[in-house]
């Protein structure tokens, strides 16, 4: 179902992950991505798995929560995991084959690592990001972070304020798609059987609906932002101000760590990291 979607969505609680300053949580986010492009063998993703695992944990977030952020991405990691697996030339013997199709070795490991990959950026960037951060702190901390860059004239605030906006639709979007699929589906339309070319056509009645009450919702929202006198970051005050804390220091420390041990895992030779010995095993090649 649609509404299972937790992309975008805000999880209110008072763990220490969402108590930490949104521009740790943005800078952190930001470390997470560099870590996860430097992984490139079993044990620097095992590791980073396991920080995963923990960083589930201390955030006190649903772990079912996590798996519907993921079904979203579910036939892009199907899709790229197939592509790698197909098009990867390895040099030894293949695993397979048959006609023109070889696979070796090497293709399903860069297939796993790939899905690995793109599962942890996800994981962690929503748990860093949405799950645990309101678009109001995401916004300001997005806007303190980029301040310097207002000395030449960029427009930080405004910015800062589409993002947190979008942020804050995404949910509601996804609300009224399923609104409106069930009056559809009430009028018989059907979203499920058919070909791809005959399922495709029938989302177009979805899309023109969601496309108007799209600029509506923008319309309303422009009009009550003028009616409340906004006028972008000139004379405007904070409600919240941001100021670092010991935690917050100790988790950008622990994150410093976490990135240094990954690229030492990452620099193992393939003989000496767990890579070998798992394809051993799967392999039966000891």
């Amino acid at each position: 179902m649609i509404s299972d979607i937790t992309l975008g969505q805000f999880f209110p609680g008072y763990s220490p992950l969402h108590k930490l300053d949104p521009r740790t949580k943005i800078i952190l986010a930001v470390l997470a991505i560099v870590t996860v492009f430097l992984a490139n063998n079993t044990a620097s993703f095992v590791f980073l798995t396991l920080i995963t695992l923990l960083l589930i944990s201390i955030s006190r977030i649903s772990l079912d929560v996590i798996i519907k952020g993921i079904k979203p991405i579910l036939f892009i990691l199907i899709f790229t995991s197939l592509l790698n697996i197909f098009m990867t030339e390895g040099r030894g013997e293949p695993l397979v084959d048959v006609w023109i199709i070889k696979i070796y070795t090497e293709g399903i490991v860069r297939a796993i690592f790939m899905a690995l990959r793109v599962t942890l950026l996800i994981v962690l960037t929503s748990m860093l990001l949405t799950y645990t951060t309101s678009p109001i702190a995401l916004t300001d901390g997005l806007e303190s972070l980029l301040s310097p860059l207002k000395r030449i004239g960029v427009p930080v605030h405004t910015f800062a304020m589409m993002m947190s906006i979008a942020l804050r639709f995404i949910p509601t979007l996804i609300e009224e798609t399923e609104k409106i699929m069930n009056a559809q589906k009430s009028r018989g339309a059907d979203f499920t059987s058919g070909s791809l070319i005959k399922r495709a056509r029938a989302l177009v009645p979805i899309l023109i609906p969601l496309i108007v009450s799209s600029f509506k919702r923008a319309e309303e929202l422009a009009t009550a932002m003028e009616s409340r006198c906004y006028r972008g970051d000139k004379n405007r005050t904070k409600l919240v101000k941001l100021e670092y804390r010991a935690r917050d220091l100790a988790f950008m420390a622990v994150s410093v760590l976490i990135l240094t041990a990954v690229a030492l895992l990452s620099t193992l030779p393939y003989s000496m990291s767990f890579s070998g010995l798992l394809l051993d095993i799967i392999f039966y090649k000891i």
